[in-house]
């Protein structure tokens, strides 16, 4: 026997099922839009990171291979010199307020070298804005200019403003034997932890091939170097509630000068571990066209995003 609903009890249900649906849609519409939102600031999480990790050991770098002429090259990095404005080519040193111990850690040779530079421990501000603490040591085989030399830098209680570096920088000159001094060309390996006080950190793991392309005929005056850098990288960083994971790579060369303490050009594309590189939610970060800024882009699903590197 059919029931027989009244014509106000029928319109009441439509209208309650109604409501129903659209608020079953509308949370699915919600949970959705979450989810693209967590994906988005994952992938901004580890492009920022990914770039947070390069410029730390961008200066690391440069201040390996800057401490004098007899393991590098003098006048990079925090070693850098500064010119008088009325006398071009007389270089002024800067007073620095960190201290330079060199030892040789064999009796009957030069090398191996080990340098200690030690920033103390209430803090050294440094010409480039940055503030340091703790010491860099770098051991040197030979001279970072010459084939085969490696430089193993290592931190203890080094802090570069809030970010507190450990781990291993290593450098391997792998110039070709015959070129010299037509091609410079080096390989960095760094597998290294940043951590700050909040409980966030960055783990990256990095191997670039750094080739000198300028300025290779002026070994004394290395702000005319640039270096082209391509290579790969891996990390996993917590930022807050976010802990994600990822790879990352060049696809347009990065280029770096000595006179500038920033990546000046190229682009690194980081994809989520999670996803594939086909993923929309692959970034990709543009350090510029080539000037000497603190600004990049990072472009995830052709949204871009200013930064400022530090």
């Amino acid at each position: 026997m059919k029931q027989k609903f009244p014509l106000t009890q029928l319109i009441t249900l439509v209208l309650f099922f109604s409501l129903l649906m659209i608020a079953s849609c509308t949370k699915e519409n919600s949970q959705n839009g979450s989810a693209e939102q967590q994906e988005e600031e994952a992938s901004l999480t580890s492009s920022e990171s990914d770039a947070e990790a390069e410029m730390v050991f961008n200066g690391i770098f440069d201040d390996a291979i800057g401490v004098n002429n007899d393991v590098g090259m003098a006048g990079t990095g925090i070693f850098g010199r500064r010119f008088t404005s009325t006398n071009t080519g007389d270089a002024e040193r800067v007073d620095a307020c960190f201290t330079v111990t060199t030892s040789h850690l064999s009796t009957s040779s030069v090398f191996p070298v080990k340098v200690v530079i030690d920033f103390g421990t209430t803090g050294c501000v440094g010409l480039d804005g940055h503030v340091r603490k703790g010491k860099i040591i770098n051991e040197y085989t030979s001279r970072l200019l010459y084939p085969g030399a490696i430089a193993t830098t290592t931190f203890d209680g080094f802090y570069i403003d809030d970010i507190k570096v450990e781990g291993t920088h290593k450098i391997t000159n792998t110039s070709p034997l015959t070129t010299q001094p037509l091609s410079r060309q080096f390989t960095v390996e760094v597998d290294a932890r940043l951590s700050k006080t909040n409980g966030n950190y960055t783990e990256w793991r990095s191997q670039k091939t750094i080739k000198q392309i300028e300025g290779l005929l002026t070994i004394d005056f290395p702000k005319d170097d640039i270096f082209q850098i391509e290579g790969k990288s891996n990390g996993k960083a917590k930022r807050g509630s976010i802990l994600v994971a990822w790879e990352a790579g060049t696809i347009e060369p990065l280029i770096k000068k000595f006179s500038c303490r920033w990546i000046v050009k190229g682009k690194v594309k980081t994809a989520l571990a999670s996803n594939t590189v086909n993923s929309r939610w692959v970034a990709t970060l543009d350090f510029g066209a080539g000037d000497c800024d603190n600004k990049a882009i990072i472009t995830i699903n052709g949204v871009a995003h200013n930064i400022t590197l530090r």
